[in-house]
């Protein structure tokens, strides 16, 4: 499934919900979902600066594609890291650093998280095309 695609698809579930409060509780949902990151690699160098909760984010280069995976002491965060791993896992560094994740903007995320949490969700994305841009180059470039 291309990424444009998935979005689609959660702009679609979102609005299944008729407020923001139902909106919120998915996302919580989908931080108990959560593709979990190995223990080992909950270290300083996997922390998103920029986030109020404490997010780890780990990527990994298999068959010319990146497999994402997270933690965070906040299921909110982890919703939202979810989000973007659904969204970008799976996919090649080139589509990821292409990826305009619309859905953000569509689905309202952005306009509905405090001003800290809007901030990491920002740092999370940058990270996520960070990884994309290091595998391209170390695996991609001749």
């Amino acid at each position: 499934m291309t990424i444009k695609e998935i979005e689609d698809q959660i702009t679609e579930e979102f609005q299944n919900f008729d407020d923001w409060m139902d909106k919120y509780n998915y996302v919580i949902e989908l931080g108990r979902e959560c593709p979990m990151i190995d223990e080992k690699n909950k270290v300083e160098n996997n922390l998103i600066a920029g986030c109020q909760s404490r997010v780890w984010l780990s990527a990994d280069y298999t068959d010319g594609k990146i497999i994402y995976k997270a933690d965070s002491d906040a299921v909110i965060t982890k919703g939202i890291a979810s989000l973007l791993i659904r969204t970008l896992s799976g996919q090649s560094p080139q589509d990821i650093i292409d990826a305009d994740l619309d859905f953000i903007n569509e689905v309202g995320l952005k306009d509905h998280l405090s001003p800290t949490r809007s901030n990491g969700l920002t740092s999370m994305v940058k990270q996520m095309k960070l990884y994309a841009l290091v595998y391209k180059t170390k695996y991609e470039t001749a």
